[in-house]
């Protein structure tokens, strides 16, 4: 499978009380594919799987291939502590018909690069899908490291992987090591150099109230390989990945922006709460700034 574009983790919109808001759910997922995004993942953090049951995410993902069909590509989350249940969403991904996973190392359990690699091919063996490994260590507690991508490499189903290390010298050794597996952006702030070092594809959770502009900065980068214009639309992008990355209110921000573009979001489940009025009027302005700006440059390249 070839990951090309802007990925999108939707969010899960909720009712006041909590419980899942499965018509703001499609609405949201109408918005994206309206919007031209090229792939939709369900069940990663931007969605709160962590606050899900198994069945809620079962549900999720499935109710998620309804809504799409076939109009784009459905990457279905399986990062889980017990290896049951990755297992579990691995298998219901390929029952339903999703386009690829998304793996990611097991939290807490804080594996060796063996073990988690054979975690790893133990979520393989059970879906038979194309894979894109996920690799967080700041939230994972651990490094998908030069051992576990030779090891995972044994099977041709590890086909991409979204770096989300923050270390730019990951960067470095996947482009040159590790030129079989498709590298993509999964640290906002970096998306630039991604890009310039040969990624062309970007999972990114602004995208889910942003779509225009993470596609502008895609095009400019990956498509026209312009990136003097590129490096304007990443200037102009940088005030945002600041106020998103800023005292972990990621999920939060992402939420209201979605409410601010005229989508119902709701709140986040505990134990994240919503954002105080500062924050928003902070995210409001720079939001107003960042679109302003964007659509300059687009319309500059118009002229």
């Amino acid at each position: 499978m070839k990951f090309e574009g802007i990925y999108t983790p939707v969010i899960t919109p909720h009712h006041a009380d909590g419980s899942i808001d499965r018509d703001g759910f499609a609405a949201m997922i109408e918005h994206l594919i309206d919007a031209g995004v090229h792939g939709l993942i369900n069940g990663g953090s931007t969605g709160e799987y962590y606050a899900q049951s198994m069945e809620e995410r079962v549900e999720m993902a499935s109710l998620a291939k309804d809504i799409i069909g076939d109009r784009v590509p459905l990457i279905v989350g399986t990062v889980a502590i017990r290896l049951d249940d990755s297992i579990r969403m691995a298998e219901h991904a390929a029952k339903i018909g999703a386009a690829a996973l998304l793996v990611g190392s097991p939290p807490y359990a804080v594996p060796t690069e063996r073990e988690n690699a054979l975690n790893a091919l133990a979520i393989d063996r059970a879906a038979d899908l194309p894979i894109m490994l996920y690799n967080y260590p700041g939230r994972m507690g651990i490094n998908m490291g030069e051992e576990f991508l030779d090891r995972v490499g044994r099977s041709r189903n590890f086909c991409a992987i979204k770096e989300s290390s923050g270390d730019i010298n990951r960067v470095h050794l996947l482009a040159r090591d590790y030129p079989h597996v498709q590298m993509s952006c999964g640290m906002d702030d970096q998306a630039l150099e991604f890009f310039a070092w040969g990624a062309r594809s970007w999972v990114c959770g602004g995208s889910n109230f942003l779509p225009t502009e993470h596609i502008a900065l895609w095009r400019a980068c990956a498509v026209e390989g312009n990136f003097a214009k590129g490096r304007r639309i990443m200037s102009a992008m940088l005030p945002l990945m600041g106020v998103l990355e800023q005292g972990g209110k990621f999920v939060q921000c992402i939420k209201y922006g979605c409410e601010m573009a005229g989508y119902y979001a709701g709140p986040t489940r505990p134990p994240l709460k919503s954002l105080n009025k500062d924050d928003k009027r902070q995210l409001e302005q720079v939001v107003h700034v960042l679109k302003r700006t964007v659509a300059e440059i687009e319309a500059e390249e118009l002229a």
